[in-house]
Formats: structure tokens, sequence, C-alpha cells
């Protein structure tokens, strides 16, 4: 079975074509400055890689280049579309309604539509790849994974504000969780390394984007981002949580409406707004070994924030067996690892430096005989997307 699985921004499409018999990835490409210029770049399994400009007015025009070059005699991996059984999307929300993947029809695609207040960045985009694929691959099943769909598991304890109750029952503010299906791919692959379905674990999804989660025995009991991806962590231009207050003092002295500081919030504070340098942390480590002062303090505050939530989700489950790290920081940093981890040697865990250090792939890099382990695991997110795809066709087969 061959699933290709579609992520579409506002201005870009990224995909990936999967053999399911295998699991391998037979091609992939990524579509950017949709409706400017249009640029994409597109690479094949032994297959040199194809990238140029390309004009793409709409997401069905990428669409239409996605297939053309799926099928191109010399770069291509098929022969036809007809060779594709599904089509699996990454969707951002769809609120409480689902938790679970699910076959997108008119209903599944109102749902989405409606949650758009939720997910105003992405929503629309995920809808928009959605309707694209129906235009272009016609009478192919499409299914809808959803980043917070494996953080329904939370209890209303975690997931409700503390704000009248009734903008609940109204509008459904609540926390959501994002990164879902980052965070259950690399718990459940930390469950199996540890060999125990019952393991209290803190998932770290660290990027320019980032969350944490804590997941006891498969299951999500809290994470950091909330009703948007804005609540949490300081990232790279999100500024994470603050004082509500906050908001109020800019308007008044600025002059700022709330969604003015909403956007400001979400593109201008993070690492970067600290900074002054950068929302890149390769930037940030290098301003700061240069002896910038504000750039060390972005550091410092996000490892102190990881940090924080990693004894706090420790307390909430009352123990942890390991800490997971994941995605571009997480996976790919030993020293932001090593810092995190500093301090935690009262929770069981204690690092090997020199492997911690050398490691980008998944491994255990705890010390020998550490209690608690210290795993780095890359996510795979477009092969989850891919599994749930599989899994609905055939059952409605």
């Amino acid at each position: 079975m061959k699933i290709l699985v579609v992520n579409a921004g506002s201005s870009s499409l990224k995909y990936q074509l999967f053999d399911m018999d295998t699991q391998d990835v037979l091609a992939k490409g990524l579509c950017e400055r949709i409706g400017i210029d249009g640029r994409y770049k597109y690479s094949a399994a032994g297959k040199e890689e194809i990238k140029g400009d390309y004009p793409m007015p709409t997401h069905a025009d990428a669409i239409k280049l996605l297939t053309k070059n799926l099928t191109d005699p010399e770069i291509g991996v098929i022969s036809s579309m007809d060779e594709i059984d599904a089509v699996g999307h990454r969707v951002l929300t769809a609120g409480d309604i689902y938790s679970d993947s699910v076959f997108i029809d008119d209903t599944v695609k109102k749902v989405i539509r409606d949650c758009i207040p939720i997910g105003p960045l992405h929503n629309p985009a995920n809808l928009t790849g959605i309707e694209a694929c129906a235009e272009v691959i016609k009478d192919v099943p499409q299914v809808a994974v959803f980043d917070t769909g494996f953080h329904m598991t939370m209890p209303p304890k975690a997931f409700l504000y503390a704000i009248p109750y009734r903008y609940y029952e109204e509008y459904r503010l609540r926390k959501y969780g994002f990164h879902g299906t980052s965070h259950r791919y690399v718990s459940g692959k930390a469950i199996e390394m540890l060999g125990n379905p019952h393991a209290k674990i803190v998932t770290c999804h660290l990027g320019n984007g980032s969350s944490c989660a804590a997941v006891k025995d498969g299951k999500v009991i809290d994470t950091s981002m909330g009703l948007t991806p804005l609540e949490g962590l300081p990232m790279g231009t999100r500024s994470g949580n603050l004082d509500p207050a906050v908001l109020g003092f800019i308007g008044d002295h600025e002059g700022k409406s709330a969604s003015e500081i909403v956007t400001m919030l979400n593109k201008e504070s993070g690492v970067l707004g600290v900074s002054g340098v950068s929302s890149d942390f390769r930037d940030l480590e290098a301003a700061a070994n240069e002896g910038n002062e504000r750039a060390r303090i972005a550091l410092d505050m996000f490892i102190y924030s990881v940090r924080k939530y990693i004894g706090a989700y420790a307390a909430a489950m009352g123990g942890i067996d390991a800490v997971v790290f994941t995605a571009g920081i997480g996976e790919n940093n030993g020293r932001i690892r090593a810092a995190i981890m500093e301090g935690l040697e009262f929770l069981g865990f204690e690092l090997d430096q020199e492997k911690n250090l050398k490691t980008r792939e998944q491994a255990d890099v705890s010390a020998p005989g550490a209690k608690a382990k210290t795993l780095v695991i890359p996510t795979n997110e477009e092969l989850v997307i891919a599994m749930d795809t599989m899994n609905i066709v055939l059952q409605r087969a």
C-alpha cells in the first residue's frame, strides 16, 4: 500500500510518499511560496534531488506539481497516481470533537472549519490542502490526523483554565496541546526501549516550536502548549507562559489591540525577543559564546523552563522513569540536553556526557546505573500519519 502524507501550510506544502509494506519513504518534496513566486524541492531514493522555481498560484497547482514529479519517467517513483491508495493529512486541531484520526468527509471538513478560531494560522491551510487533493487526486480516500488528538486523554484538572466555566461551555476554551503526533511516536518508542508499558515519561519536543508532555501508561496527563501553541515554553518567536496582565499593560501603554499583542507574542517574542539576535538556537549559542549577554539569558530561560516542566511533570505523575528528547534541538544539540538535565540528579538522572554530546540518533545517553533514563529519539510524525491513514483505509475496506 502506498500512502501520500501531506502537511499544508498557508503558503507551503510538504509531502512524503510511503511504501507501507516496508515503511520506506519513496519520495518527498516541499513546495514553498505558493501564491507568490513558487519554489520547490523534490527528492526520491536513488535519484538526484530536483529543486527550482515554479509558478504555483494555488495549493492545487502545488499538488499538480507533486503528481508531475512523482510520475515523471526520469525522477518519479510511480507510473501513475492510481498507485496511491490514500492521502493522510496533518491537521492542527478538531478541538475536542475528535481524539482519533478520521476518514475525511463533509462533516469532518465542517469540524475543521469550525475550529479555525482555535487554529487560525493552520486549520485554514490544512483545509486548503485537503480540498486541493480532492480536486487533483480524485476519488482517493483522505484521512485527517490531528496534532491535538494524542492529548485528549488529559483530565479536566489539567486541561481547564481557571476562568468562568461558561467560557469552556460556550466556546470550548481549554488546553488542547500540540505536537501530538511527535509526542505519541517518541513516547511509544520510549516504552519499547524501557520495556515498560506503565512507564512515567516526559517527552520534550524541542525546536523552533517546543513543548513537553507528561505520559503515563502510554497516555498524556498534561502538556505545556494550551489553547494555542503560544502557551508553555519560550520558543523561537513565541513568548510561552507569562502574566496575562502583560497584555493589558502593553495595550494601555502602547495603544495596541489584543490581536496586535497576540501577534507580537507569537512572532516577535521568545528567544528572538529576549536576545534581539535570532530565533535560531545555533545563532544564539554562537552569540552567547562571543559574549552576548542577552543571547546567553535567552538560552538560560529556555533551558530553565524545560527543566521546570520535567520536575513539575515528575510530581504530577508521582515519579519519573525517563525523559525523551526529540525534534531539531532535542535530537541534535547535546550541549542543551546536558544543560537541561543538570540539577535533576535528585530524580535519578545521570548522563554519559561523552555519549550525549555525540548522539544524534536513537540512543540511551544515561550513565551506567542511572535510575532514570535520558533518551534521544528522532521523531517521525509523517510515519504516524501514514500508519493511521493505512489502518483507517483498511478498516473501511
